[in-house]
């Protein structure tokens, strides 16, 4: 029996959630604020995660490197992540060492003091992450997938940011930024492991509860999407292919179906993409779909690396399989292979303490409750074939796809004005 989620709310709206999971001997703990790269302005982008990068470079307590040491002497592990809509610092260590890990964290998030000096001193590691990417023709043809599909929107940004923006933040631009989005009620604390709720809470609260209220943050605006064509070019070995359309929100009610529909697409090593542009004509090495959702908006997304001599017949067979999903229903047997499969991931993650406090403050943050893994179980074994098939039809669209193409000039100019349609 899945055990259930246990919730706290301070008086100033800081939530705190736990999952005890009582036959492990960790606890990984998350501190979650419900802000991220889509809630900076353009002259802000890349705030959220240059904040990221400097929560763990000193407290009035704690310098850099004691909290490094500290979390080394108790074997714990720590990191820390940001998204389009979230940014979280986490943990995990021994049961016995939760105290000590609440102690910490709550320490870097509340009083990281921001010294210009170590500001200073992270801007050029900030620099090399962005340009990291940019060396890394996969990665790089997703960050202009974004740009594509997203344009302008604060969506169609690298969470990275520019290195014109790295450069010019300063300590005050960061903690200033830093206080307008961190407020309490856009905080959550989860936690899953062997530990108490009540014991939990009372550990975290005196630190948490007495964060002041701020103003009200504006609502999020949902982009207009006019997906386009990008074509970069770049003496690479490979061409590398993005193609993105219309997904669906967080919390629509299909985002079961779509699960399954990704798992199909190009979702796992037994996927039509997968079996036909991989293993029956060996045009690529890394070939998969992938699915974006956000609270007022989604992507569905297929990437390729194929041989500069052949990126259009690589996209000719991505619409081909695109539009034979929409057209013609799927097998009973790859939708129970499909059901299958995500049992299998969702329930070999449960027995993972990060990936269940990861889950918890996931729920919270885009449904407001837990939602029980045996439900989640229910409704994918509830899909149809039909329900695979509106869905496709629902999503993919004519003229609704955004294409980017990265690679050397003569395999990119071909696929330059190229229409993508179904």
């Amino acid at each position: 029996m899945e055990n259930s989620v246990n919730k706290t709310v301070l008086t100033n709206g800081v939530r705190i959630l736990t999952q005890k999971v009582p036959h492990v001997r960790s606890v990984s703990m998350g501190v979650w604020v419900n802000a991220g790269a889509r809630d900076e302005k353009p002259a802000q982008s890349g705030l959220s995660h240059f904040i990221e990068h400097m929560i763990f470079k000193g407290t009035r307590k704690r310098d850099a490197l004691l909290i490094a040491k500290e979390f080394d002497a108790i074997g714990g592990q720590t990191n820390a992540f940001t998204s389009m809509e979230c940014t979280c610092y986490h943990a995990k260590v021994l049961d016995m060492h939760l105290s000590k890990m609440v102690d910490i964290l709550s320490d870097i998030f509340l009083n990281s003091e921001f010294n210009p000096i170590e500001v200073e001193k992270e801007r050029p590691v900030i620099l090399q992450e962005i340009g990291m990417i940019e060396d890394s023709p996969e990665e790089w043809v997703h960050t202009l997938l974004l740009k594509s599909f997203w344009g302008d929107h604060p969506l169609g940004r690298s969470i990275l940011g520019t290195p014109e923006n790295i450069n010019r933040f300063d300590a005050d631009t960061i903690k200033d930024f830093l206080r307008s989005q961190y407020q309490p009620d856009h905080i959550l604390i989860s936690a899953a492991g062997n530990m108490d709720h009540d014991r939990f809470v009372d550990l975290i609260a005196p630190a948490f509860e007495i964060i002041p209220p701020g103003r009200q943050l504006p609502d999020r605006l949902p982009p207009d999407i006019n997906p386009v064509n990008q074509i970069c070019e770049r003496d690479t070995e490979q061409v590398h292919i993005c193609l993105g359309t219309t997904g669906i929100i967080t919390t629509d009610p299909r985002r079961y179906t779509l699960s399954i529909m990704n798992a199909i697409l190009g979702g796992n090593m037994s996927s039509r993409l997968f079996q036909e542009i991989r293993e029956r004509r060996g045009l690529a090495y890394s070939v998969y779909s992938f699915a974006s959702s956000y609270e007022d908006t989604g992507m569905l997304g297929i990437y390729a690396g194929v041989s500069p001599d052949r990126p259009e017949m690589v996209i000719d067979l991505l619409m081909e399989e695109l539009n034979r999903l929409r057209a013609i229903p799927i097998d009973s047997s790859d939708l129970i292979n499909a059901k299958q499969y995500l049992f299998g991931n969702i329930l070999l993650s449960s027995e993972n303490t990060d990936n269940l406090m990861s889950r918890i403050a996931q729920n919270e943050i885009g449904f407001g409750q837990d939602i029980p893994i045996q439900r989640v179980l229910d409704e994918i074994e509830s899909v149809t074939e039909d329900h695979v098939q509106e869905l496709a039809q629902s999503v993919l669209r004519e003229n609704r796809f955004a294409l980017s193409v990265l690679g050397p000039y003569s395999a990119v100019n071909s696929v330059a004005k190229r229409n993508l349609g179904l």
